[in-house]
């Protein structure tokens, strides 16, 4: 049975990581037709949590964080049964509220998790698995072929460690960036090369001046540039990314841990008739049958031991201020989570 009240973490009014308050009696969500409730064991924490508790993606408040979970089947809808959904399930799914005990999810949004793989890994797969999965398939427009290169930045935490390996499974050749403090994760992911670079203190992102990058990509490429860069840093990097073009090459924008990218005149990607997209996952699994392809890849991948990945720490839900403070710090070197109890 499912309770009436929950615990959760609620954001009331935005601000910095405190402003993710801890409650012990949050309404728990209805079960609705063609969904189920699921109880959470794991929820992923992701920059764009960050990014609604500041108010910098506005979201209706109050509302309760996360949008990446995973658990096990707690309630079913009459239609959600006759898709075969059972009480007891391992799922992981992608929906708002997942910083909670317990989340209502649509059936079409969940995917079952396999047996070999944990759900802490299912869980990180969600939406860093997904992200990373169409930065490298689909985002560049198959602008990049295979034995091209691709510059991926921030290659020690999070999304980009999948990116990277991803990148490489399809064939690209890989210029990763991260900094000295993760140079040990990033030696691990089979880049082709891997710029090394200062740390900026307290910040989630490396001091990218301390590198001539642009400089090091046409050394490595041989005067080419990348026919893709994958970029989530955003303020720090747009220079440079755009820098590191080859001719026709594509930069994609996905994040902004340095802070938004600034508007630039479209002017400025005239020398390499260049391109550029800023995507988001939404527009990359409009349907059940995208989604689940995209996760059977990355199940797929993580059953033959072809993608490893770096569940980094989790934090018990009644830490919610800390969890947000450790991304934002750049402490981690791969998924970082809670664990609901």
């Amino acid at each position: 049975s499912v309770p009436s009240t929950m615990k959760a973490a609620v954001v009331r009014e935005v601000g910095d990581a405190h402003a993710l308050k801890v409650e012990e009696d949050f309404p728990t969500p209805e079960l609705k037709a063609g969904g189920v409730i699921v109880k959470n064991q794991f929820a992923g924490i992701n920059f764009i949590d960050t990014y609604h508790r500041k108010g910098l993606y506005p979201r209706d408040l109050p509302f309760v964080g996360g949008q990446e979970g995973g658990g096990t089947v707690a309630a079913v809808s009459d239609e959600a049964a006759e898709q075969g959904i059972k009480v007891g399930d391992s799922v992981a799914y992608s929906v708002f509220g997942s910083y909670a005990q317990y989340t209502a999810v649509p059936a079409a949004k969940l995917l079952p998790v396999p047996d070999g793989v944990g759900l802490d890994v299912a869980t990180s797969c969600v939406v860093q698995g997904l992200t990373a999965h169409y930065l490298t398939s689909s985002a560049h427009a198959d602008l990049i072929k295979e034995g091209e290169w691709c510059l991926i930045h921030g290659v020690g935490g999070g999304t980009c460690q999948w990116a990277a390996q991803m990148a490489k499974l399809r064939g690209f050749k890989v210029i990763g960036t991260c900094s000295k403090g993760k140079a040990d994760i990033g030696e691990t992911l089979g880049c082709d090369e891997l710029i090394v670079l200062d740390e900026v203190p307290g910040a989630s992102y490396e001091d990218y001046e301390s590198v001539d990058i642009v400089a090091r990509v046409m050394e490595v490429t041989e005067g080419k540039g990348c026919k893709a860069v994958i970029d989530g840093i955003g303020k720090s990097t747009v220079d440079i990314s755009i820098g590191s073009l080859a001719h026709r090459g594509i930069f994609i924008s996905f994040g902004n841990a340095s802070g938004a990218v600034p508007a630039f005149p479209v002017l400025r990607l005239i020398g390499k008739s260049a391109y550029v997209t800023r995507p988001k996952l939404l527009d990359y699994t409009v349907d059940r049958a995208e989604l689940v392809s995209r996760a059977d890849e990355i199940f797929g991948w993580l059953k033959d031991g072809k993608l490893n990945v770096s569940v980094d720490t989790a934090f018990p839900l009644d830490q919610a201020a800390e969890g947000h403070l450790y991304l934002e710090a750049g402490k981690s070197k791969g998924k970082v989570l809670y664990k609901i109890d």
